[in-house]
């Protein structure tokens, strides 16, 4: 895609028409010019120059003083669910008109597969290893509410700096960057302590146990683990009892015994907690309120639609920054009786088809309240679809990824190449498709930019500003090198070389899918990062995206001359990488992801198994 920076002349017309526009301008100032020195009339001609390739898009987004801001997020959305994509049996009307209005990108990518680090990036504009939000081992998310992991207070988010700014600052939806730190009410990691006014949502994730009926995503890990524990215990009970009554367990030997009598505690606190898990985990929260515990998925999108189309009718004259960041379309799956078996996809079908009404919703909103030109819009997923989701009937709960391989927990492009569309009415062309690198981690510095904010200076942002490219003032992509972690673990890299049509891929190592030759890990529902669950590669994959964006034929020395030409600039990409990276405290350590009784937000007493409803 190519544009004039001279563009500003007149919208919608040619390159040429544009030039010659402005050929007309320097001769209509021949006659003022010609009463003046030869150096002034060359000044002159330079000022007209000037002129015509200045940016005047910049002038466009000036004009529009503090822009509001609407983001979009979906939770386990594929990239092959929506019809601007290439979807031709879900109905998603109103997404798709989102992008016929403005820019489709179709290289836009997650900066993690999982929920947690994927959207810590989002928000701080940065790769989660670097404020601690990504796991050295198989837990990558954070599953539980009262555990003290969470996005660190040290780091900013666009909502912040939007906030200094003057900006209203909403989210509505699934938060899941953590709570509580040392307390049950000290909300160190609530989004109203990152720079959001309002919340309104769910803290942590829409998992199958919130959802009768629905199965259970501990399930297998219980069954795992815990018929192993209690024969531990009682074999230590067994031998306990046995050393009581030959006398052997005297006084100096208690404290073994203590040792076992608070473990089997210990383990009876971890089995009453899951199952109580939907009580204890599944709430919905109005800022530092629990209003419903557990929530009801009656109305759910319906409610979410309503939160954020009233926050935009009581900002009409004042600069927001709203993120609706659906829970949909996680499981457990849910749709209104609007929208139940609608679809020809299932409970899916219909999950997707009511939030692409819910879009619609918001878009018509603005347009109500005439803010649509005076508001950037973006809408995404957090990561690929979940391959592996299948219901304990056999239904298929997991999207559609396209051409692409895997999915969600794996940095196949299945798991990370995620929808991205931008509108802005008279900033943005409508109807144009961009095909470079792009990142979610890039939403922050544009944003920031255009409400006009300055950017942290005592940090690394490693998203770039989307809005050169999105006016075609500047041709290509400012990610010359994207990492992509698994976790914590450097998993691969992609190179797009200055002035050249190639888009390198090398992976490190790859996940090992299960059962064998399959498209994911649906023996243990995802994939893992470490260990026996991966294959390394010596030397690395190699795929040129631009010829094989299905990933499917790795290119070797015979079948690729520059095969370790690009190997060796990877790897000095990865030196300089790992160099600017600081050691920083894990939010992933066993302390910070365990369930602690102490920090359990409850809205009622744990006699009466945290219920309530005040959701009126």
């Amino acid at each position: 895609m190519w544009r004039s920076p001279c563009s500003c002349f007149a919208k919608g017309k040619n390159s040429a028409t544009a030039w010659s526009v402005s050929m007309d301008l320097v001769k209509h100032s021949k006659g003022i010019c010609d009463t003046f020195t030869f150096s002034n009339r060359r000044m002159m001609t330079l000022f007209h120059l000037m002129f015509c390739l200045w940016p005047t898009s910049n002038a466009k987004i000036e004009n529009v003083s503090k822009p509001n801001i609407v983001l979009f997020m979906v939770d386990d959305l594929g990239i092959g669910d929506l019809g601007c994509y290439g979807n031709t049996s879900l109905r998603t009307p109103n997404i798709d008109k989102l992008a016929k209005r403005g820019a489709t990108l179709t290289q836009h990518i997650a900066a993690s597969p999982l929920c947690t680090p994927s959207r810590a990036a989002f928000l701080t504009g940065r790769y989660p290893v670097r404020s601690g939000m990504a796991s050295l081992y198989r837990i990558g998310v954070f599953l539980f509410s009262a555990s003290s992991g969470g996005l660190p207070t040290e780091e900013i988010t666009f909502a912040k700096l939007m906030q200094q700014e003057g900006y209203s600052a909403a989210l509505i939806g699934k938060w899941h960057l953590g709570i509580n730190c040392n307390r049950s009410d000290d909300f160190c990691h609530h989004p109203l302590n990152h720079g959001f006014d309002y919340f309104y949502g769910i803290p942590v994730n829409n998992v199958r146990d919130c959802k009768p009926g629905h199965g259970s995503v501990f399930a297998s890990g219980i069954k795992m683990y815990v018929p192993t524990a209690l024969q531990i215990i009682g074999v230590a009970s067994l031998s306990l009892a046995v050393l009581h009554y030959v006398g052997l367990l005297r006084v100096p030997h208690r404290p073994l015994g203590c040792c076992f009598l608070m473990t089997a505690m210990l383990l009876g606190l971890l089995l009453f907690f899951f199952y109580n898990f939907r009580n204890l985990n599944c709430f919905l929260m109005r800022n530092l309120s629990i209003i419903q515990q557990p929530w009801s998925y009656e109305n759910l999108t319906q409610r979410f639609t309503e939160e954020a189309t009233q926050f935009i009718k009581r900002n009409v004259n004042a600069p927001f920054l709203l993120l609706l960041s659906y829970p949909q379309v996680h499981t457990a799956l849910y749709a209104s009786e609007a929208f139940q078996g609608k679809s020809k996809h299932g409970l899916y079908g219909d999950a997707v088809e009511e939030m692409d009404w819910s879009v619609g919703q918001i878009l018509h909103s603005l347009d109500k309240w005439s803010l649509s030109e005076r508001t950037l819009v973006y809408f995404t997923s957090d990561q690929g679809a979940h391959v592996e989701e299948i219901s304990s009937s056999g239904e298929v709960h997991g999207g559609f990824n396209g051409i692409y391989k895997g999915g969600k927990s794996t940095n196949w492009e299945g798991g990370i190449r995620v929808p991205g569309l931008l509108s802005w009415p008279g900033v943005i062309e409508p109807d144009i498709h961009i095909d470079e690198p792009t990142s979610n981690m890039d939403i922050f510095p544009t944003i920031v930019k255009v409400a006009g904010a300055p950017l942290p200076k005592d940090r690394i942002i490693d998203g770039h500003d989307l809005m050169p490219l999105l006016q075609g003032i500047t041709l290509q992509s400012k990610h010359e090198f994207l990492f992509h972690y698994c976790n914590a673990y450097l998993n691969a890299v992609r190179w797009h070389p200055r002035n050249s049509k190639s888009i390198w891929k090398v992976f490190f190592f790859t996940p090992n899918f299960s059962p064998e030759g399959s498209s994911g890990c649906y023996d243990s529902h995802v994939c893992f990062c470490h260990g026996n669950f991966i294959t390394h590669h010596d030397p690395p994959l190699l795929f040129d995206l631009s010829t094989d964006p299905e990933e499917k034929n790795p290119l070797t020395p015979a079948t690729e001359t520059r095969f370790y030409e690009v190997l060796r600039a990877v790897q000095e990409a990865v030196n300089n990488h790992t160099e600017s990276l600081l050691a920083v405290p894990s939010q992933f350590a066993l302390g910070n992801i365990l369930w602690k009784p102490w920090l359990q937000p409850c809205c009622s007493s744990f006699l009466q198994f945290c219920f309530c409803n005040h959701e009126s």
